[in-house]
């Protein structure tokens, strides 16, 4: 029996190797292989494969003829995982209304919008990198989220950024960009803050639908480089 407060070691592999796949480190034309995972993270593999079993059920990896690889979507899969964003940060923004059956009160956490409010801000005077940029426009959509008051919403949408992660990545946005990804954050808690729900709502998807434009022309440009190179030599 393990030791009460003492974490398995398929339980730290598998957040070990989560974190590698979101961040980009593993590759996703790169074999996971179990030894060689062993091996990178300094354990047996047993506790490799029972990770690799639960990250291939969250959908972040995939089977494929000679092995596991880390999940790559398809252009229809990216456009699906966008639509889904917006059906479940949709939501999030309709809870605004919802009281709380525990207090009577809205279920809203105003408090955490207006601190990413001040965040925003404080990044539209002194704008990020686009490499943090990514991190701070995810970090603002969960919180969001788990500002509404339910946290299944904020965990899905924790699932499905880990599933885009990879192809956003490619996505460099550039400063204009970053300056208008700033402006809609700020303006989506400015409306939250003041009840406009409606105003929100449409800032939101109106975003959220930009976003998914820039990404999936950005994955079919890859995709006609990539057929490019095939049809060429050195």
């Amino acid at each position: 029996m393990p030791r009460r407060g003492r974490i398995p070691l398929s339980e730290r592999v598998y957040h070990s190797l989560r974190r590698d796949l979101a961040t980009g480190i593993f590759v996703p034309t790169e074999r996971l292989g179990e030894e060689r995972l062993a091996e990178i993270y300094g354990v047996s593999r047993t506790p490799v494969r029972e990770a690799l079993a639960r990250l291939q059920a969250d959908g972040l990896i995939e089977r494929r003829s000679d092995g596991l690889y880390p999940y790559r979507p398809r252009l229809d899969e990216l456009d699906h995982l966008y639509e889904l964003r917006i059906v479940l940060e949709a939501r999030g923004i309709q809870r605004v209304s919802t009281e709380s059956p525990e207090t009577g009160r809205p279920a809203h956490d105003l408090d955490l919008i207006r601190a990413e409010l001040d965040t925003w801000r404080t990044l539209r005077d002194n704008p990020p990198e686009p490499g943090p940029a990514l991190v701070a426009d995810e970090q603002f959509h969960t919180t969001l989220l788990t500002a509404a008051g339910n946290t299944a919403l904020a965990e899905a949408l924790t699932a499905v950024h880990s599933r885009v992660r990879p192809v956003r990545t490619l996505d460099v946005p550039t400063p204009d960009r970053i300056a208008t990804m700033t402006a809609e954050h700020i303006a989506i808690a400015e409306q939250l803050l003041s009840g406009n729900v409606k105003g929100a709502l449409h800032t939101l998807i109106t975003h959220i639908d930009i976003s998914r434009a820039h990404v999936l022309a950005r994955a079919q440009r890859a995709l006609e480089l990539t057929k490019l190179a095939r049809a060429v030599r050195d």
